[in-house]
């Protein structure tokens, strides 16, 4: 599979993790659990690492938060980001606390003297910080001149703080810009990755639902990624943040930049189908989570979308109407009964471990 030609950045280092460069796209969500509670998050910080996050972000409000953010630093094996908002202080008692990174939108957490401030305490305990850039929340005076939250405004609030950091001497940095409308994202990070070598961190912002949620993710973060720009996602999704895990794993397979399971194709079903070929399909999908060998597992629902259409994939199997085949590389190598053409699937499969 042909792949994007990626964008070459710097590289940043949160904790053990590195982003940009030859980095691995790496993933990320944020815990949606009360954020004074500690067993809470912990449990969710650890099914998010178990499902494929290799950075999770936390919420901290208020200083009673800190104590339990300390202790999830020390309890974590991921590297853990401050979500601050209005309180250059608490920014600075979470890096103070172990944050490996902080998210800041600049706009909201003060003046230049405060962001100052801010890169000396992160270059001093060795973290990185994420300039938040969202068109909600744009600078009155950037709405002003762009008239509205455009993409050139996004990128102006970014360059003017990396300007004021750059000159504090800390470069420590990941950008993102996000905005509700995907097209107004595309359009920023493409604006953006012409004149900056920065990372950028990617996504939609208050997407929505997974029924819509999902798309506007894959379009934005997919066009994005397609073009070779970004560096790490995140699919922000109205739901369980193990959601968002799931779906930037796929958005990042469908384009051949990560490979985490199998990849499973299968016909769209016609008038043709010899097969409910639906629960079958769930039945492989739900079999594929057990296996991570790249490969490529198709499910057809008759001869003719049989080996033939899916002759490129590695293994699969096609429905006729009381048996069916199991093929490899568009050769028939045996043909079963209609209900065993799961477990001749699964035997298969096995032999490529």
């Amino acid at each position: 599979m042909d792949q994007p030609e990626r964008r070459k950045t710097r590289v940043v280092k949160v904790g053990k993790l590195m982003i940009g460069g030859t980095a691995p796209i790496s993933i990320q969500s944020m815990t949606n659990t009360e954020p004074h509670d500690y067993d809470a998050t912990l449990a969710q910080i650890r099914d998010l690492a178990e499902a494929g996050a290799e950075l999770v972000r936390v919420a901290i409000p208020d200083k009673k938060t800190l104590p339990v953010f300390k202790k999830l630093v020390q309890n974590c094996q991921l590297p853990l980001v401050g979500d601050i908002h209005f309180d250059p202080e608490l920014a600075a008692l979470a890096l103070d606390n172990g944050a490996a990174k902080i998210r800041i939108n600049p706009g909201n957490i003060g003046g230049t003297k405060r962001l100052e401030a801010l890169a000396l305490k992160a270059k001093d305990r060795n973290a990185a910080i994420r300039i938040g850039v969202n068109a909600g929340s744009l600078e009155r005076r950037l709405l002003q001149k762009y008239r509205g939250a455009t993409a050139e405004a996004m990128v102006d609030s970014a360059a003017g703080y990396l300007e004021i950091f750059e000159n504090a001497g800390f470069d420590n940095l990941v950008v993102s810009l996000k905005a509700s409308d995907v097209y107004t994202t595309i359009k920023a990070n493409r604006l953006f990755a012409k004149d900056y070598d920065y990372p950028l961190h990617l996504g939609v912002t208050e997407a929505g639902p997974p029924s819509t949620g999902l798309l506007k993710g894959a379009i934005g973060i997919g066009a994005l990624l397609a073009d070779g720009i970004g560096d790490t996602v995140r699919v922000s999704l109205t739901a369980s943040p193990l959601e968002e895990i799931k779906a930037a794993k796929k958005i990042l397979q469908a384009l051949g930049i990560r490979i985490f399971t199998p990849d499973l194709i299968s016909c769209p079903t016609c008038g043709r189908c010899e097969i409910d070929l639906v629960p079958l399909v769930n039945q492989v999908e739900k079999l594929l989570e057990n296996y991570k060998e790249p490969l490529k597992v198709a499910v057809m629902g008759c001869a003719v979308n049989g080996p033939g259409e899916a002759k490129d994939a590695d293994v699969g199997i096609s429905a006729g109407k009381k048996k069916g085949i199991l093929f490899k590389q568009g050769k028939v190598v045996k043909t079963v009964e209609q209900d065993k053409l799961l477990e001749a699937l699964q035997n298969e499969l096995n032999s490529y471990r």
